[in-house]
């Protein structure tokens, strides 16, 4: 019970730490009014190389070696379900719940919510499988997947709040409500990290499927909003530049943590 309790504590409080770098990623606004459309494109693609890094090293990988995973009858049953219920689960969340992008604009069921609220929704949409990936990713024995996780998401953060903030202080929202509005969206993400920590700590057997659960909802989310918000006008090749960037610094923390901690 201890260690249950411990596991969960541990979960909540890193994806705490994550979400709270969706704020800290608006710092930068108070040092500088306006970012140009190419820097914030970057910055998204980053985010979204790091995400995928994180979704196929720390969260399949992990999945796919649980003893429950023996055969390729298992990695269709248990892996590749996850996986596509992580993305359906994110399809219906975009189909169903009001919320608008800077460039896409409104999407889901109409709406009498001010646009404010409707980014806000579409941000949070997206952070909490992020959440439920960094809980669910301490249930692996190896506490390492779940630090690995927690640093993949809040380094993607750090930039999608500034790609928050941003375009609202250029929409003329004063720099401490755009900072607190780019917080606001990272605190649903503790919320899903104690739902997947407790699920997976309560009910072991159903690790891999919230392993590849949460890898399917992040890897939804960077191919049907950010690259495309990324690639919306003329920097879609140092966007691209971007996400290879993020992918392979994930790529090399994930490995750095195995050498220094693993042994």
């Amino acid at each position: 019970m201890q260690l249950l309790s411990e596991t969960v504590f541990l979960g909540a409080i890193a994806s705490l730490i994550a979400g709270v770098a969706t704020g800290a990623g608006a710092i930068p606004i108070f040092l500088k009014r306006d970012f140009t459309r190419r820097a914030l494109d970057i910055m998204l693609g980053f985010a979204a190389g790091v995400m995928l890094a994180a979704s196929s090293f720390s969260l399949l990988v992990p999945a796919l070696e649980d003893p429950l995973v023996n055969d390729w009858t298992d990695v269709l049953t248990v892996v590749a379900l996850g996986f596509g219920l992580g993305g359906l689960f994110v399809h219906l969340a975009d189909k169903y719940v009001p919320h608008a992008h800077f460039e896409k604009g409104c999407e889901g069921p109409s709406s009498t919510m001010s646009r404010v609220w409707l980014l806000m929704l579409a941000i949070t949409i997206h952070n909490f499988p992020e959440g439920v990936a960094v809980g669910v990713s301490f249930g692996v024995a190896d506490p390492l997947t779940g630090i690995s996780v927690a640093v993949a998401i809040g380094l993607q953060n750090i930039p999608e709040g500034l790609a928050v903030a941003a375009p609202l202080v250029r929409e003329g929202y004063p720099r401490g409500k755009a900072a607190l509005l780019a917080l606001a969206t990272g605190l649903v993400e503790p919320i899903g990290g104690i739902l997947g920590v407790s699920i997976v700590s309560v009910a072991a057997f159903l690790l891999p499927y919230g392993l590849a659960f949460a890898a399917g909802a992040m890897i939804f989310v960077v191919g049907d909003e950010m690259i495309p918000e990324s690639h919306s006008i003329e920097n879609a090749r140092v966007a691209t530049w971007g996400i290879m960037s993020g992918f392979i610094i994930m790529m090399t923390l994930d490995n750095v943590f195995g050498f220094l901690f693993g042994g």
